[in-house]
């Protein structure tokens, strides 16, 4: 039986709606949820509950900046939950971006989230969505995440913010000292998995089954889900996994250089020092939003620290232990990511014969393999289709592999659609482009950015039919299935995957030799303590002299 009492008028809803969030005098006219540390009021609108700005862990401010997040304190009276709360303070990035989406507010003050629901939920499936943005920009109240379209197909969907840039994600030698674990870094993976908690705590007073929990993300949110995969803190909050272009690469770890990247203690000092701030004492007081800016300006790298406690270790080498989360996994890629994404992808050579030449002195034994992969006849495609691979590519697909190898169902997709807008400005297959497709924002209303091209025609509006239905039957039953597109075998059989290019079409083996070749590729970069995310293709160091570089 539901735990969901529903609205009695428009009118009550519409009052409930303006509410700011503040404690409520207790009335009859909303949906309310009791939780652990008190009880929320949402709205109720054509069949969806929604409560917004939930807390989920104390304020990370002050003395706990820079603090493994606290459980949330009781509080007597009624929550409006009526609200998005504030997005985490971060960057800002240019406005000609086409990820610029500045939120409406932002504080140190966000650890909250929003869940929306069927009126009538009860031990229904659960998503939780953690957004992306290179773990330095973006939250959880952006418009193209409403929740309410999963909700219509019987989902109790969820959304949650986490503390982005220097403020989530900085270690340094004093926060290791203060820490019981004797580790820092890796603040918005510990918001992240104390969201976890919470759902697992409350989620059934929303209609949601805590042992039926799909974690989701894409870009940063998809490389955060791999954190979780890997994460022993994680174990047993979620049951299956969503990972929409993710990536592998090398991550810096506590206290040693590795992998050509300094130490993350190293480089919090260096953002100390450059602020002027030799202490954490010092850090922590300066304004949020200026030191935000200020490290993005020095180029902090927003990203995970293997530290032994929250991860353990490289992400690949978790996985060639076997150690993650043995749960059902759909992973995928974009088929052009890089497209929007051009500051990673170096100028191709003019020529064919400068193209070849480049691969031939950076790749010596393996440039045969690359070049049957990577041909020259079209230096510059050849050139994004590397760079897709290696960054997004064989990380989904080695996840995939990865999965099946420990007995977990796996799936395994390319998003390939290409519409008028996006076919315009030559990015088809851009990074992120699938999100309206799996939010059901296609059509003239569909809430994106004002630099987004948008999928608007009956066509579009289908694909997305289909993609939600794959998504939501997999969070059901870790199965995806749609009464509009092919069976979706897993990869296990014949290296099945799901190409979404107009319609649904199910095929073999994305790119062929292509994970073969970054899995080798990889693994001797490795052997040799080296960096592999973007020294690669005309950007892997050169054995010998080409004719660029002798004309140079």
């Amino acid at each position: 039986m539901t735990r969901i009492a529903t609205p009695l008028t428009a009118l009550s809803a519409l009052a409930a709606l303006l509410l700011t969030g503040c404690s409520q005098p207790e009335t009859a006219s909303a949906p309310r949820v009791q939780t652990a540390s008190g009880t929320v009021q949402g709205i109720s609108a054509n069949g969806v509950v929604s409560f917004k700005g939930i807390p989920y862990a104390r304020a990370p401010v002050g003395d706990l900046r820079w603090r493994a997040p606290q459980p949330v304190l009781p509080r007597d009276g009624v929550l409006a939950a009526t609200a998005f709360g504030p997005s985490c303070v971060q960057q800002s990035i240019p406005a000609s971006s086409i990820y610029n989406d500045p939120p409406a507010a932002m504080s140190e003050d966000c650890l909250s989230l929003n869940v929306w629901a069927p009126e009538d939920a009860a031990d229904a499936p659960v998503m939780v969505w953690i957004h992306g943005g290179s773990l330095r920009i973006g939250g959880a109240a952006q418009h193209m995440y409403d929740g309410t379209v999963f909700a219509e197909r019987g989902i109790v969907f969820v959304s949650i913010n986490y503390r982005l840039g220097a403020l989530g994600w900085m270690a340094h030698p004093e926060l290791s000292a203060e820490s019981p674990h004797g580790v820092s870094g890796n603040y918005g993976l510990l918001d992240q998995i104390e969201a976890l908690r919470w759902v697992r705590e409350n989620v059934a007073g929303f209609g949601g089954a805590p042992d039926n929990v799909t974690v989701m993300g894409e870009s940063a949110g998809a490389l955060s889900v791999t954190y979780l995969l890997a994460s022993p803190l994680a174990e047993g909050l979620f049951d299956k996994a969503i990972v929409q272009s993710t990536n592998l690469r090398a991550f810096p770890e506590l206290d040693r250089a590795v992998f050509g990247l300094p130490s993350a203690e190293d480089t919090g000092l260096r953002m100390g020092q450059a602020l002027g701030r030799t202490t954490i004492a010092g850090l922590r007081e300066m304004d949020a939003e200026t030191l935000t800016q200020e490290t993005a300006r020095l180029r902090f790298n927003s990203q995970g620290t293997v530290e032994g406690w929250a991860l353990p270790g490289q992400i690949i080498d978790v996985l060639d232990r076997n150690e993650q989360a043995a749960v059902p996994l759909l992973a995928g890629f974009n088929s052009d990511e890089l497209r929007t994404q051009r500051i990673l992808v170096p100028a191709a050579p003019d020529t064919p014969d400068a193209y070849e030449q480049r691969i031939r002195c950076g790749y010596g034994e393996y440039a045969d393999a690359y070049l049957a992969i990577y041909p020259p006849d079209d230096p510059e495609q050849a050139t994004f289709d590397a760079f897709r691979d290696t960054v997004y590519g064989w990380a989904g697909e080695h996840f995939v592999r990865s999965q099946t190898d420990i007995g977990a169902p796996a799936y395994l997709y390319m998003f390939d659609h290409c519409y008028p807008a996006a076919e315009a400005r030559g990015i088809c297959g851009f990074h992120a482009s699938e999100l309206p497709f799996v939010f059901g924002q296609t059509g003239e209303t569909a809430a994106l950015t004002a630099n987004w091209p948008a999928p608007v025609d009956e066509r579009d509006a289908a694909l997305s039919t289909a993609m939600i239905d794959y998504w939501v039957s997999f969070a059901a039953t870790g199965q995806p299935v749609s009464e509009d597109g092919p069976d979706w075998l897993p990869y296990a059989q014949d290296q099945s995957f799901m190409r979404f290019d107009g319609t649904p079409h199910l095929e073999r083996d994305p790119v062929p030799g292509m994970y073969e070749f970054h899995r080798d590729w990889v693994a001797r970069q490795r052997a040799r303590n080296e960096q592999w995310f973007l020294q690669v293709g005309i950007n892997a160091p050169q054995t010998c002299q080409t004719a660029g570089a002798a004309e140079e």
